[in-house]
């Protein structure tokens, strides 16, 4: 039972590839701790039931590395390598070099000792020379073997390597710190090491840490192989999770080519790196090469420019993004991180802010990883000056004046100010003229940066006063595709009153609510006037929804923006507002498969929304009919297992006892 769960811990925290569910891994781990609690006698120190730690010390007593560990040469350029590479071979008197290439983890060095293939010890880098006993800590990591799968096991063998926290553990367990109201940890070197050199080891095992081993130290009665990739292929063998982005090159140019496809990989690796590491592939030839002071003339640290660095908050301004969301963002002093020089990075939210505890005048971390914005980590507390002062949301958008507005559960504030802010002005075009809403053909995003950036529109009202002089003068746009845009927008003039709701922008209103708006009020002037209570008695608007609608329709700004479209000539059916009880699908759900004849899906949906009715994706017991066209796919199937009714279109259009001329 102690190798299958062994295996087991093997292939899920080593390989990521679990061959059992994890019930069944459960169900044999307690199996094996009701064996054990029965039977004494039977526990062993390397049993996978002992790695939930052991009692608590005092301190960790110092351990000496019977071969120390040295510490590596760091390069940072490519002329770095290049010399390295150079005297390498010149040492060597080669003309070309082999290089083992691994991943330079952002961790902690950790030595593990076996002896007759058991794991006796464990011990950090320290100073090279001695380091602190953490054993019954490095016990917890199921990543460890605590014992070596092999028949005859050397006398002595020491593994050396890395621990680290993988990204998305990392995560998890901020968020489970903030859920307890409890520090955040700045960066996963930091949770890894915190949890590593805990007192309590029941501790470090609650905490997710994971090992990949890189080299040996001090070896008896174990042959080494000739190479360092084969080194790591042996130890692999022994169940030692290794990294799988090694690889063996040639020269500095297969140095360079590691060093940029890493750089690439970077941000998708499941765990931090801080660079790659190089060494002479050949164990000889390390050999020949020796030492210089603390470190090995046969290996070099080729260093990623730092993605963390100190800064001070200078002040905190607000942005305001295209949707209207705004985003606090610090602009701080100078500093290089992540190859460039920041002076802003963002805050996400106000939320964020408070939560970090961050203040103007600050001391704070800011990381910046590949090409992510970059963030503000966490403030120094302990260095905050008397003269930080607490950032404030604005209660009006900086760019257009409108109210800021933030709905109940969402982290976000928003501009009210759609139709009329600069800075969501593109957005409101490009949504007002989509195919759903006001139906512009061609009006799309190059020609809005177009007519934005030339400030020759900036509502969409103004889109109704463009000339053909004017849309000709345009890089791209002739004649004729000036006339077919401007019968576009003059054709938009006739439309739905659902679709005009729908082409505001108004948040959370989307095709669905506008048409239950329109249906409801039956035309604009009731629409502007409802309160909230009024709002409210429209099918699926509740109180959030209500509140984005008077929040928009309050805005001055918005309001003369519609008054002005209105007077541009949109117009629409006017229509009485309709009773539920008049609507002939009602309450019922309708599901449609295959081609109709006469009306496209879009205008089916329309049809039956239009009649009370909603339209679902898939075929259940509470659907009411399928509507079936030509070549209906599985949904029919079902829907005749289920003994839901099937209608085709004819049917479809009787049971509706509308005119196709609404549609």
């Amino acid at each position: 039972m102690r190798a299958a769960i062994d295996l087991y811990n093997y292939q899920y925290y080593v390989l990521d590839a679990p061959t059992v569910p994890d019930a069944e891994y459960d169900r044999l781990f307690q199996e094996l701790q009701e064996l054990e609690t029965a039977h004494p006698e039977l526990r062993t120190s390397e049993s996978p039931t002992q790695r939930v730690g052991s009692t608590p010390r005092e301190g960790f007593k110092e351990v000496r590395h019977p071969v120390p560990m040295l510490s590596l040469n760091n390069g940072f350029s490519e002329e770095d390598v290049l010399h390295f590479d150079r005297r390498v071979r010149e040492a060597l008197d080669r003309e070309t070099v082999d290089y083992a290439c691994e991943p330079k983890f952002d961790g902690l060095a950790v030595s593990l000792l076996y002896r007759h293939g058991r794991l006796v010890e464990g011990s950090t880098r320290g100073d090279g020379e001695t380091g602190e006993d953490v054993t019954a800590n490095l016990r917890t990591i199921r990543a460890i073997p605590l014992q070596l799968p092999v028949a005859a096991p050397p006398p002595v063998l020491e593994v050396r390597g890395e621990v680290l926290m993988e990204k998305r553990d990392f995560q998890a367990l901020n968020q489970a710190q903030a859920a307890r109201g409890e520090k955040l940890f700045v960066n996963p070197r930091n949770a890894a090491a915190g949890a590593l050199r805990q007192l309590d080891p029941a501790l470090t095992a609650l905490r997710p840490l994971s090992f990949f081993a890189y080299g040996v130290g001090a070896v008896e009665d174990w042959p080494l192989p000739a190479t360092q990739g084969e080194l790591m292929e042996r130890l692999s063998q022994l169940r030692f999770p290794v990294p799988a982005e090694r690889a063996v090159v040639q020269g500095a140019t297969g140095l360079l080519g590691y060093f940029e496809r890493m750089s690439r990989m970077r941000a998708a690796l499941r765990y931090d790196i801080d660079g790659v590491v190089y060494k002479v592939n050949g164990f000889g030839q390390q050999q020949a090469l020796g030492f210089v002071s603390r470190a090995p003339r046969f290996a070099l640290a080729h260093k990623f420019p730092a993605e963390e660095a100190l800064s001070e908050i200078l002040d905190i301004d607000v942005q305001v993004g295209r949707t209207g969301a705004l985003t606090p963002v610090a602009r701080l002093k100078p500093v290089f991180v992540g190859g460039v020089t920041v002076t802003n990075a963002t805050l996400h939210n106000e939320d964020e802010i408070r939560r970090k505890d961050i203040r103007i005048g600050d001391q704070v971390w800011v990381r910046r990883a590949g090409d992510v914005i970059p963030e503000v980590v966490s403030a120094l507390l302990d260095q905050r000056p008397p003269h930080a002062r607490i950032f404030i949301m604005p209660s009006h958008c900086p760019v257009c004046g409108s109210k800021v507005v933030r709905t109940e559960g969402e982290a976000v504030s928003r501009c009210s100010g759609g139709l009329y802010c600069p800075a969501q002005r593109k957005q409101a075009l490009l949504h007002f003229a989509q195919r759903r809403a006001m139906d512009i053909d061609g009006l799309g995003e190059k020609l809005v940066d177009q007519l934005v950036d030339g400030e020759l529109v900036r509502t969409p009202p103004d889109l109704y006063g463009l000339s053909p002089q004017l849309l000709a003068g345009l890089p791209r746009m002739g004649e004729k595709s000036a006339a077919n845009l401007l019968e576009a927008i003059d054709r938009s003039r006739e439309t739905t009153l659902a679709r005009f709701i729908f082409a505001l922008g108004i948040r959370n209103v989307g095709e669905t609510t506008a048409r239950d708006l329109a249906r409801h009020f039956g035309d604009l002037p009731p629409l502007l006037s409802a309160g909230q209570d009024a709002l409210q008695q429209v099918p699926e608007v509740g109180p959030v929804v209500a509140q984005s609608i008077r929040d928009f329709l309050d805005e001055a700004h918005n309001r003369e923006v519609i008054e002005r479209l209105v007077a541009c000539g949109i117009h629409w059916p006017s229509a009485s507002p309709r009773l539920p009880s008049a609507q002939p699908l009602a309450g019922l759900t309708l599901v449609l498969t295959g081609t109709l004849a006469h009306l496209s899906r879009d205008q089916a949906r329309a049809r039956i929304e239009h009649a009370g009715g909603k339209v679902a994706g898939s075929v259940s017991k509470r659907t009411a009919y399928v509507v079936a066209g030509a070549d209906p796919g599985g949904k029919l199937q079902q829907a005749l297992e289920l003994g839901v009714p099937v209608l085709d279109e004819s049917q479809l259009l009787s049971l509706l006892n509308q005119d196709l001329s609404e549609s």
